[in-house]
């Protein structure tokens, strides 16, 4: 099975719900049987936004009702300057998440978002490069940083589960190579639980949502921590 971590273009519809850890517990017993869990087993994602000095990516991410754009360096635990990580545009539009991204070392993104030299010349890197400019080279603001169990389902490749926690930021130090400490905002014991598909969600995944009392519930982790960040005067705008 592929690595999520291998695939470069996603297209798909993603669905969040807020759960307790017995919510969790009670939905895998159910689904359980359709289950495979992620091969490299609980993962630490960690996610550096790029924003413009008065945070307008994010701003209009909040505000917009059909369409959202993200620009992120992502790393799949802590990284060294060798480690592979992947700059990332992630848009959403009518309901539709679209992620393209592209992979290089840690030096190499840090040359590219100090220097703007790019590492390599692609179709993705282009799109990329298009958004850079248009938002006059948007720097780190907020590194965040969570734990993440997966599961494939094992009929359908493209569906996929995550149940993220303890989802932690920083405003300041914003290396990814620091380490993934930070300000915790989700409680031990509740879950973000993301359903990943490209189509429409298998009816015994709706029936045991429903049977586990899991509504969905609209959740950015970058927006509740710029709306939190906000209301503590820890950023300005």
């Amino acid at each position: 099975m592929k690595s999520i971590a291998d695939v470069y273009i996603f297209k798909r519809v993603e669905k969040k719900y807020r759960v307790t850890q017995q919510k969790k517990d009670a939905l895998l017993a159910e689904i359980g049987k359709y289950l495979t869990p992620d091969p490299h087993g609980r993962s630490t994602i960690c996610s550096l936004y790029l924003d413009t000095p008065d945070f307008l990516l994010i701003r209009n991410s909040i505000d917009a009702r059909t369409y959202k754009e993200k620009l992120r360096l992502r790393s799949y635990g802590t990284p060294d300057g060798d480690t592979k990580v992947f700059l990332e545009i992630k848009k959403k539009f009518k309901g539709v998440v679209y992620k393209r991204r592209v992979s290089m070392t840690l030096a190499e993104a840090e040359d590219y978002l100090t220097n703007k030299i790019s590492p390599e010349r692609s179709q993705i890197m282009d799109e990329i490069d298009y958004a850079m400019k248009f938002y006059r080279y948007p720097k780190p603001k907020v590194l965040i940083s969570y734990d993440r169990d997966a599961y494939f389902v094992k009929d359908i490749p493209t569906l996929r589960l995550t149940f993220d926690s303890k989802i932690r930021y920083r405003v300041t130090d914003l290396y990814l190579e620091h380490g993934t400490q930070g300000e915790q905002i989700l409680p031990d014991g509740e879950f973000i639980l993301e359903v990943k598909t490209d189509g429409a969600m298998p009816l015994w995944l709706s029936h045991a949502l429903s049977k586990c009392g899991i509504l969905p519930s609209s959740y950015s982790k970058y927006g509740n921590v710029y709306r939190l960040c906000s209301q503590n005067e820890l950023v300005s705008v």
